[in-house]
């Protein structure tokens, strides 16, 4: 019988890249969490915009097991079904006509920044390279995607850095039309910016891009990886917008936790991928599509979608409630169950003391940078779970605020 496992053995065992919670959670049923003591958790993180259909979803459960007694791999020197009938759904709900798979978000965009490169190579020549990208952005944690996210924590020491990558103001029209021109292959960018504080783009903002890059034959990739499948309250961002991009990612709740990804794009595009180009070895696991595709069925009717919004105002006003009373927030922001509180006053660049709280009074939350609280429950959280939430949250400000009045009193 093997040892006990704990939180110690995470310090024993392994790399030290991630600093997890003190608690261990072991059970998860709709959006509710438990831990090894039996501690149960509202949980409004969704492994960071994954479980969008909560945990131990009853029909996601059944297709997996299912499959699990059919096949589990094959090579991509074989199709599968699972694999065909998700491509099949994604090219039907989608501007896209073409699907590759792959396993993470990262793993997607670095197919679509290959692909764009080489778009451009076939079409144009070897000197059409540049990528024009957004600071404060984040693409994933391959070498070249952390390079071309706009965040300087992510790339520090790990030069040299792939090149011919420009960062620019998220939202600056102005910054767009200098940066983009001739020279440009592709400019990426997320519809709402998670890691880098849950920033929505504005309309004129992707308008603008698609503009530009159909002006000086670019390429436009939407990284949808976190706001994409129903997050936004459309099935992905780019419809809410009305603004088609000639790639997308997706990953995430793609898969409700089970890992998968995709990048979509048209034929034209896809040309550039001829047999040997680029590849995964699990891209198109028969077990992960057919997660998958009963993810897709589920979220892409109008009363998951439609809950999206009633779900955002119920949060948001909330939020606005707790506000109210302690002051500790900002700006209330976001785009569909993306949603983020900016914090201020003594509470500045507070978020993880608000979630070390919030952990506490047994409620799940992120941080999106050091200032802000990022919230991002299933797509289908009950109202009870939410209020249930809302409430730990406002016992942890209320716990915290406390204490700073107490240390600001004189000896």
């Amino acid at each position: 019988m093997s040892a006990p496992v704990t939180r110690q053995t995470f310090d024993e065992v392994m790399v030290p890249n991630y600093a997890p919670a003190a608690f261990v959670p072991v059970k998860g049923e709709g959006s509710r969490l438990w831990d090894q003591q039996g501690k149960e958790y509202i949980d409004f993180a969704s492994g960071i915009a994954v479980t969008s259909l909560g945990h131990l979803h009853p029909e996601l459960t059944k297709v997996l097991h299912e499959q699990v007694d059919r096949l589990w791999h094959l090579s991509n020197t074989f199709t599968n079904e699972p694999a065909l009938r998700l491509a099949r759904r994604l090219t039907e709900t989608t501007f896209a006509e073409k699907v590759f798979f792959c396993n993470s978000g990262a793993e997607a965009n670095e197919a679509a920044l290959k692909l764009a490169r080489r778009y451009a190579f076939d079409h144009f020549g070897g000197s059409k390279t540049g990528i024009v990208s957004c600071k404060q952005a984040f693409h994933g944690r391959t070498l070249f995607t952390v390079s071309v996210g706009g965040q300087p924590k992510y790339t520090e020491g790990f030069a040299p850095l792939p090149g011919d990558l420009n960062h620019i103001e998220f939202n600056n029209l102005e910054a767009a039309e200098a940066a983009i021109n001739a020279g440009t292959c592709a400019v990426i960018v997320e519809p709402v910016q998670g890691e880098g504080g849950v920033l929505p783009a504005t309309k004129a903002y992707l308008q603008k891009l698609r503009e530009l890059c159909d002006k000086h034959n670019a390429l436009l990739i939407f990284d949808e990886v976190q706001i994409g499948v129903g997050r936004s309250g459309a099935l992905y961002a780019y419809q809410a917008y009305g603004v088609i991009p000639d790639i997308l990612t997706s990953a995430k709740a793609l898969g409700n936790g089970f890992p998968v990804a995709a990048m979509l794009t048209s034929n034209k595009v896809a040309a550039s991928f001829v047999v040997g180009t680029h590849g995964s070895t699990y891209g198109g696991n028969p077990m992960a599509c057919v997660v998958a595709d009963k993810v897709l069925e589920l979220i892409n009717t109008p009363a998951v979608l439609g809950g999206v919004q009633q779900r955002h105002d119920l949060i948001k006003a909330g939020l606005e409630r707790i506000n109210a009373k302690y002051g500790i927030f900002k700006e209330v922001r976001g785009m569909g169950l993306l949603m983020g509180a900016e914090l201020q006053g003594d509470f500045v660049n507070k978020a993880k003391d608000i979630v070390n709280a919030a952990a506490k009074h047994g409620l799940l939350v992120l941080v999106a940078g050091t200032n802000v609280l990022r919230i991002v429950p299933s797509l289908i959280i009950a109202e009870a779970d939410v209020q249930e939430g809302l409430a730990r949250l406002e016992a942890a400000v209320a716990e915290l605020v406390a204490a700073k009045a107490k240390q600001a009193q004189p000896a």
